[in-house]
């Protein structure tokens, strides 16, 4: 393992192992650095465990994930699939498929003790007629072992540290479209315990716990959502809906019960669908209502607070058994979040990051609690020496909608399955991620806002600028179109800091609207242009905006539209990045025009002087899959720098490249007539350092700045982390 990390590290790129690997993330003030980090070695897509011949157009997904006792083989649930899937993890940077088991219901979790999986199978007819199964399998063989009627739907699967039985959370859960989803809605789900043998299941030996009576709230339709057992064989069971907690015996007595509380939150984003990150709202008496549960020690269990239709507390809380609360993190965690680019807007009015999964384990002596928050696609580092007072490590990009984690301390791994598929939307596929806990500083975030003198939230860049003083000028696209910025980036620190947030806004003092901002480049007096990529059906203009040093538009002249002869064939995907050569600024377009041949398209150019309108056409690439288009230009020495990307993740990535075009072609001619050809030189493939932090190859390569010495800068769009994993990468090279 050692001599493969150190082979994989020495093949990064040698700027993205600086940047990476002398990072020192300051999440919060005070927050220590750590002699050992958590960084991630490896993605596997989960497509790669159908059979050959296989449709992988179909949605598979990873969720609830355990290893056998060996360390060596993961086992999760894909519940689109039907199917126990199963990796080799015997080199964990090159993760080897094993297949899947097929299943006669839907897996909802899975636990595994030795090779024998135990899973838990719904096989429910409708939402007043649930059941399932409780089966074990041999991972080895893929053999059925044992089987036993549950009674009712299952979810949460947890085994006994001493492997002698498993506890069961039947769920039953409610119909979301009756009565609103409000319960109670019966049957009342419970707790099924259940022993092990030697060969799988001792189905005679099930207990049922009875939890109904217990809540406030409904407490007729107890719907067990999450179950841990610690080191005495006692059980936690978190009721979601019902916002409660019981504490039960190996022997299926209760022990205790209590309400999981509430939250005051203030410095919140609380309102959806505004295009804005504004975090002066507050929402009172949040109900926790979690998700999951896991034991610290014997005494204490920590709680992800996810909420469901009444709460979520955007943190997580650590519980004596005894019903005292001795830690809730707050908006700590979310603010966190915010700072790496993470936050999930479009989930402000819910439960913003939510957090929804909690793991414990020990790594060489120290306690580590992990917080996976679904929508921020985070998991959270967090070290619980002191229960009463956990330190933020690390955040860690997990992968889209993590839901699942599993730890093998003795491996110094940890495991993230990440469920969400985009496959409808040609985004990324599910990927089971792999992180090692190693010598040195975390690898991620590459940019934070950790430090600046306001919490500012930021996302989705997609065009940038340097300036002389080392300094980059970054503008985020339309995802935030209520609030147009430009954020000054200091990349002189590691990881880069966002130091500023200018909000770009008209004379009357209001945002500025109806922008959909993808290049930025200084006027050379203190201000910028920024260029707007146009979307007709949605009222936004193809455009050039004069910007102020403070974010005014400027009035008089501040606002230059395409010319008619432009306008009559323009399509959506209009301009992506601007650059001032003298008295010229120079704009592509991400893809052909209407009277454009195909692969060529336009550098437009706007003679500040004169008011005269140009292009030439550049030679784009031939798409392998789906398309091909343009998304930065940067002006620097002799030649005007060029983003080329097409619109694949992961292995499907082909084009991730930066061209150069000689100044000396870049001579425009007049729109409406034949324009010349410029040439290229590829100058770098972006492939490798996009896949060098064992990631899969994000798509929206959006963001190049060049310093004077010859330092380019590359940034990739994380999407608002809207269906996206919200990972920006940031990282540098020398061009000549």
């Amino acid at each position: 393992m050692a001599k493969a990390l150190q082979q994989f590290q020495q093949e990064l790129p040698m700027s993205l192992r600086l940047v990476c690997l002398t990072s020192a993330l300051a999440l919060t003030a005070g927050l220590a650095q750590a002699e050992k980090s958590f960084n991630r070695i490896a993605s596997f897509p989960v497509i790669k465990n159908m059979a050959e011949g296989d449709d992988q157009t179909r949605e598979s997904s990873p969720e609830i994930i355990d290893v056998t006792a060996d360390g060596m083989t993961l086992v999760y649930t894909d519940s689109p699939l039907g199917v126990l899937g199963m990796i080799d993890i015997t080199d964990a940077a090159s993760p080897i498929p094993k297949g899947n088991i097929a299943l006669p219901g839907e897996p909802t979790s899975v636990a595994v003790i030795g090779t024998i999986a135990y899973v838990g199978v719904n096989t429910s007819e409708s939402y007043t007629q649930p059941s399932g199964q409780f089966m074990a399998f041999d991972t080895t063989t893929g053999k059925e072992l044992a089987s036993c009627d549950l009674g009712g739907q299952p979810d949460s699967v947890a085994k006994a540290k001493d492997g002698s039985f498993l506890s069961i959370a039947i769920e039953n859960e409610r119909d979301e479209d009756l009565n609103d989803g409000v319960i109670p809605q019966m049957p009342a789900g419970n707790l099924v315990m259940v022993n092990t043998t030697e060969g799988g299941l001792d189905c005679s030996s099930m207990k049922m716990v009875d939890l109904t009576g217990l809540a406030d709230i409904a407490g007729s339709d107890p719907e067990p959502e999450y179950v841990s057992i610690n080191g005495l064989g006692e059980t936690v069971v978190t009721l979601q809906e019902n916002n409660h907690l019981v504490v039960v015996s190996k022997e299926g007595e209760i022990l205790n019960h209590f309400s999981a509380g509430s939250v005051d939150l203030d410095g919140i984003d609380a309102t959806d669908e505004r295009g804005a990150l504004i975090f002066t709202e507050s929402q009172q008496g949040r109900l926790r209502e979690p998700d999951a549960v896991t034991w610290i020690d014997d005494e204490h269990f920590a709680i992800a607070n996810e909420g469901d239709y009444n709460g979520g507390s955007r943190g997580w809380s650590i519980f004596n058994k005894d019903g005292t609360l001795v830690y809730d993190s707050g908006v700590d965690f979310e603010h966190a979040i915010i700072q790496i680019g993470h936050y999930p807007d479009k989930r402000s009015d819910a439960k913003g990051v939510e957090p929804e999964s909690v793991t414990f384990a020990e790594f060489d002596g120290t306690p580590y609690v992990f917080v996976g928050a679904e929508r921020a696609s985070v998991v959270g580092v967090y070290d619980v020496t002191d229960p009463a007072n956990p330190v933020l490590t690390q955040l860690l990009p997990s992968g889209t909608g993590p839901e699942g984690y599993v730890t093998i301390p003795e491996r110094g791994l940890l495991v993230s399955a990440n469920e969400k598929d985009l496959i409808e939307d040609g985004g990324a596929r599910a990927h089971v991620m792999l992180f090692e806990r190693q010598d040195g500083a975390p690898v991620y975030p590459h940019l934070t806002s950790a430090g600046a003198d306001e919490l500012i939230g930021w996302g989705a860049i997609s065009g940038m600028v340097a300036d002389e003083d080392g300094m980059i000028w970054a503008v985020n696209d339309s995802f935030y179109g209520f609030q147009p910025s430009i954020f000054k980036i200091d990349p002189s620190q590691t990881p880069a800091r966002i130091t500023d947030v200018i909000r770009i806004h008209r004379a009357n003092g209001d945002a500025a609207q109806k922008l959909d901002l993808e290049g930025i480049t200084l006027d050379g007096k203190g201000g910028f242009y920024v260029a707007s990529e146009g979307r007709t059906e949605r009222a936004i203009p193809h455009a050039i905006y004069h910007v102020s040093a403070d974010g005014l538009i400027k009035t008089n002249k501040g606002e230059i539209t395409i010319p008619a002869k432009l306008q009559a064939v323009e399509k959506r995907f209009g301009f992506e990045g601007i650059t001032k050569v003298g008295n010229t600024l120079w704009m592509p377009v991400q893809r052909e025009w209407k009277d454009d041949p195909k692969n060529l398209v336009k550098l437009v150019s706007y003679n500040l002087e004169t008011k005269e309108w140009g292009a030439v056409h550049y030679p784009k690439t031939e798409p392998a899959t789906g398309w091909v288009g343009l998304s930065e230009i940067v002006a620097h020495g002799d030649y005007v720098y060029i983003v080329e990307r097409d619109n694949q993740h992961d292995d499907r990535a082909v084009t991730k490249k930066i061209y150069r075009v000689a100044l000396s072609e870049m001579t425009p001619a007049p729109l409406g007539g034949e324009l010349p050809v410029v040439t290229k030189e590829e100058v770098r493939d972006l492939l490798p350092d996009l896949k060098s932090t064992g990631g899969y190859v994000l798509d929206k390569v959006e963001g190049l700045a060049i310093m004077a010495d010859g330092t380019a800068w590359v940034a990739t769009d994380n999407d608002g982390v809207d269906d996206s994993s919200g990972e920006t990468m940031f990282w540098s090279f020398k061009v000549e």
